[in-house]
């Protein structure tokens, strides 16, 4: 009867196993995937908040040019 306890605790371990895999694996990399679409997000912001602070530097430039040059 002793191993017949065994075997069972055995098999329900590797029940247990199957289940983390099926369930759990799947949720942490939906949780990773959301994660890294939001760290994408961000640097997508950044880039374009980097390329909008470029134009209006440039824009300045321009206009300090025009300026200097009417002067």
């Amino acid at each position: 009867m002793k191993e017949a306890g065994d075997i069972l605790k055995i098999v329900g371990m590797v029940l247990l196993v199957l289940f983390v895999l099926a369930v759990g694996v799947p949720l942490v990399l939906a949780a990773a995937g959301v994660a890294l679409s939001l760290i994408g997000m961000l640097v997508g912001l950044a880039i374009v908040l980097i390329k909008i602070a470029i134009v209006v530097a440039i824009i300045y430039l321009i206009i300090v040019g025009i300026r200097a040059v009417l002067r």
